[in-house]
């Protein structure tokens, strides 16, 4: 048997609801399957860490586990505002802050709710989900999924399979934002307004389907950020009874840390759909119209880097360079460093030299 880091995970839940009923008894199945439970009985016994380790990973290229072709109605490609109100109301929220304000204590905590959960769309949704980049434990992977929903930009099984698609099909009339082709708007906003893109892309994820946590969080994504926007409120209606020298409320963390932080974080996150495929510097020669921009780098923690992304989607650094500033990838690095994250791609030294050819 391997180390702990790499104990085998074995879907005991599935595995016991072929038993139908509690008369049956583990004698009762195959030699096989007793082996399966003695192998997890033993994992447990010896730490439990339940390390997400599957062999087939190391072989398996998310990018090409979709359908080629996308069929999709046209009428499904209009924008439904009846159908966003609870999106279009997220926006509404931000002005909350007229009556609020904006005190110094609720700065500090919109800016840790943003850049918190910034790394959950980055590091987990993007880099680790969509792309499997590095190597976690099935805990740190729970952890990642629940910092990324609560962004309130859908779950990970959705995210990651629409932007598998999108890698498979970029800026190509079957992509779901090609700016060059339905415009900046879409691109930007729009896509992930219209019905046809309600729909969890399954056939992309056959690696991350398999865990019924990521499937329960991704049907009840909307679990994540409304359980961030009360625990808010009352945090601060807490502080206003008990601290009121800091001068914030229910009301004010709310407004700051859920509804503007939500917002800032939805357009950050949508400009690399945008911005990134419109604006900037290619130094790769891809299939695509992907850009590289300092300023977007930035404000998205890393993923403005985008062009050489597209060039290497399985490097979990997108800033290929010591120039490239890459918040996200610093982060990752000290998790490395603390074991509870592993196995970090990078770029092959053939991309790296092509890159600096082009420069």
């Amino acid at each position: 048997m391997t180390n702990s880091r790499h104990s085998c995970f074995i879907p005991v839940n599935s595995l016991f609801s072929e038993v139908n009923s509690h008369t049956r008894t583990i004698d009762e199945l195959t030699w096989k399957r007793r082996s399966i439970i003695l192998i997890w009985m033993v994992g447990e016994a010896s730490g439990g860490r339940n390390d997400v380790k599957d062999t087939t990973l190391d072989t398996f290229d998310p990018l090409q586990s979709g359908p080629d072709t996308v069929a999709v109605r046209e009428k499904d490609l209009r924008v439904s505002w009846r159908a966003n109100i609870p999106f279009v109301g997220v926006h509404a929220g931000c002005l909350l802050v007229l009556w609020s304000g904006i005190s110094p204590i609720a700065a500090l905590v919109g800016l840790a709710t943003l850049l918190t959960r910034m790394f959950g769309l980055t590091g987990g949704y993007h880099r680790y989900f969509c792309h499997r980049s590095f190597k976690t434990t099935r805990a740190f992977q729970f952890v990642m999924a629940v910092l990324g929903a609560a962004a309130a930009q859908r779950g990970p099984l959705w995210w990651a399979g629409h932007h598998r698609s999108h890698h498979r099909h970029s800026d190509t009339a079957a992509d779901v934002h090609p700016p060059g082709i339905r415009g900046f708007f879409w691109a930007h906003i729009g896509w992930v307004m219209c019905p046809a893109h309600n729909r969890t892309r399954t056939e992309w994820v056959p690696d991350l389907i398999r865990f019924p946590e990521l499937r329960w969080l991704d049907r009840h994504h909307y679990v994540a950020p409304i359980a961030l926007a009360i625990g808010l409120f009352l945090a601060g209606e807490l502080l206003a009874q008990s601290t009121p020298s800091l001068g914030t409320s229910g009301l004010e963390l709310l407004a700051v840390g859920f509804f503007l932080s939500t917002t800032v974080l939805y357009h950050v996150t949508f400009a690399v759909n945008s911005v990134g495929h419109t604006v900037g510097r290619r130094r790769y020669a891809t299939r695509d119209t992907s850009r590289n921009g300092l300023l977007l780098a930035l404000v998205t923690a890393g993923e403005g880097w985008h062009n050489n992304h597209h060039r290497y989607p399985t490097s979990e650094r997108q800033g290929f360079y010591w120039w490239e500033i890459d918040a996200t990838h610093y982060v990752v690095t000290l998790l490395s460093w603390l074991r509870i994250v592993w196995d970090i791609r990078g770029p092959s030294a053939a991309v790296l030299a092509e890159g600096q050819k082009r420069a």
